[in-house]
């Protein structure tokens, strides 16, 4: 079959960054567009976040939704320049390693590799009480979603499924996510419209309440925050949003699967944020205004099921615990995804031990079913720490295990810090190259705005790395999601797990090698030197 002029361009542009085409082009816009918002995944996250949300900041935490999205859309437009320059799979740590340099590079894949591996177990683990709901509801049975046996066979058989669906081919991903992309539709503006049919039991102001969140007495969760909504409940509800606005990065991931991708990927970034953003704050909307009178404490106590149980007939229960529990497949299935392509990335550059064997494509599916497997290994590994949950709290120094509390919950509190860790990482990237001289020629750049952009995404992003890891004690509304100085200890065991591999893969030499730009179709630049001078310095 002959190839068309678009993939032809695609191959050469891949080419001319050092690699050969191995992975099969066959993802159109809205397959890119899917995988990322499906790893977004408004279902998702306000499923998990919204009792959190609302708990903290009351109502009015829905406004703070907002600000995270414009700050992330700065961080959108950032990346999608450098994707369009870097059309490559592995995106992060390819658009760091050619800014900077390969350590620099390494260490951002590294952070953020992990995170997405945790991601994985994390939202697999978390539809647990989900598909327990739905079959007892189904089979009049009595699974206790809350057993670590129940939690380990449903995750165990969620990886399964998305790892065989990924291994098949990137078309089946792509199949998947637009599947996904269709339910999370239906699961935030068919919630919105059904709930608005039932009939809200509040007005449009009550959005703009606190019910009382800002002071003890009165806060749902019991938190303190000294009678300070705006520098106290609001610092901490805005976690809510922060922890679901991302993900838009795996446009990249899957770029050398992805037709035209130098002009696509970028745009399909800016979509899925922009798409996830206006469908997330309808569904919050329509929880919110869908509590009953007098029932605040218990709709913060039970989340989304307790107010679409009020509101909604059995039956659509069932059909909306459907779209839960497919939006957590998909979810997963493009975390995982994503994870994979970044570690054949990797492996192809030689950044790891066991990079031969990782870095291997299927010939039959021309997918990285090795890094696949890794990425069905180490969340399943992962989903077993449900086991460790100390009964007393345990100290060290300073730090504090609270008691009751799981090792893969400990884990999972570096998820969003890692990937937070890893954006920084590469908007610092983008402003080194755009200061050294870089100009990035791809079909998405910013112009004269390149520095604005790139200052406001990385300020944004500064701002809410210590919002996230700032260790404000175990009694604090943060602890909710960071736990105390745990969040902090558990990236500097990460960090020093990395660089236990780093000096045994001592993967710079390698990497360097791959640091080539052809850029201008014509001679390639230099490769890069020891000491990490990207090539377009060397230029």
């Amino acid at each position: 079959m002959t190839s068309s002029p678009q993939i032809d361009r695609d191959t050469e542009r891949l080419e001319s960054l050092g690699y050969k085409q191995e992975l099969s082009r066959v993802l159109g816009f809205f397959d890119n567009f899917s995988v990322a918002f499906t790893y977004l995944s408004p279902v998702v996250g306000i499923y998990s976040l919204f009792a959190f949300g609302i708990g903290t900041g009351g109502p009015a935490y829905i406004w703070l939704m907002p600000i995270v999205v414009l700050g992330m859309f700065f961080v959108a437009l950032v990346f999608g320049e450098l994707a369009s320059h870097y059309p490559i799979a592995g995106a992060l740590y390819q658009y760091s390693k050619f800014t900077v340099g390969p350590r620099y590079g390494w260490w951002v894949g590294w952070f953020y590799g992990v995170a997405l591996l945790i991601t994985v177990a994390s939202v697999d683990t978390g539809v647990a009480p989900y598909v327990a709901g739905l079959l007892n509801n189904w089979f009049n049975t009595s699974i206790d979603a809350s057993k670590h046996s129940t939690i380990l066979v449903i995750t165990l058989c969620l990886l399964v499924l998305q790892t065989t669906a990924n291994v098949i081919g990137a078309r089946v991903l792509g199949r998947i996510a637009r599947y996904g992309t269709y339910v999370e539709t239906f699961g935030t503006f068919g919630i919105f419209v059904i709930l608005l049919i039932a009939g809200f039991h509040h007005g449009l102001g009550y959005l703009f309440s606190t019910e009382g969140a800002s002071h003890p007495a009165t806060n749902a969760m019991g938190f303190d925050f000294g009678g300070n909504w705006l520098l106290g409940a609001a610092l901490v509800a805005i976690l809510a949003h922060v922890y679901i606005f991302y993900g838009f990065e795996s446009c990249g991931d899957i770029a050398e699967e992805t037709k035209d991708a130098g002009r696509q990927v970028p745009r399909a970034m800016r979509s899925a944020l922009v798409y996830g953003g206006i469908s997330s704050f309808v569904l919050v909307a329509a929880l919110t205004l869908a509590i009953p009178k007098g029932k605040f404490d218990a709709a913060v106590a039970g989340g989304p099921t307790y107010v679409l149980g009020a509101n909604l007939t059995p039956w659509l229960e069932d059909v909306l615990l459907m779209v839960v529990i497919y939006a957590f497949f998909s979810c997963g299935s493009s975390v995982q995804g994503a994870g994979a392509r970044l570690a054949f990335s990797y492996a192809r550059d030689g950044a790891v031990p066991g990079s031969r064997w990782l870095s291997h494509v299927s010939t039959r599916f021309r997918t990285p079913v090795n890094a696949l497997a890794l990425g069905f290994v180490v969340p399943a590994l992962f989903a077993l720490l449900v086991n460790v949950t100390p009964a007393h709290d345990k100290k060290w120094w300073f730090i504090t295990y609270p008691a009751d509390v799981n090792a893969l919950v400990v884990l999972v509190s570096f998820a969003t810090s890692g990937i937070y860790l890893s954006f920084l990482m590469t908007v610092i990237g983008a402003a080194v190259a755009r200061r050294r001289g870089w100009l990035p020629q791809g079909s998405f750049t910013l112009g004269r705005w390149g520095w604005p952009v790139t200052l406001l995404g990385g300020g944004y992003l500064t701002l809410m790395f210590i919002n996230i890891v700032y260790p404000s004690g175990l009694s604090s509304g943060r602890a909710y999601v960071n736990l105390d100085w745990i969040t902090l200890t558990v990236m500097v065991l990460i960090a020093i797990v990395g660089a236990v591999v780093f000096l045994i893969a001592r993967p710079s030499k390698e990497i360097a090698r791959h640091v080539v730009d052809l850029s201008d179709g014509s001679m390639p630049a230099p490769r890069a030197p020891e000491h990490d001078m990207p090539a377009h310095q060397a230029e």
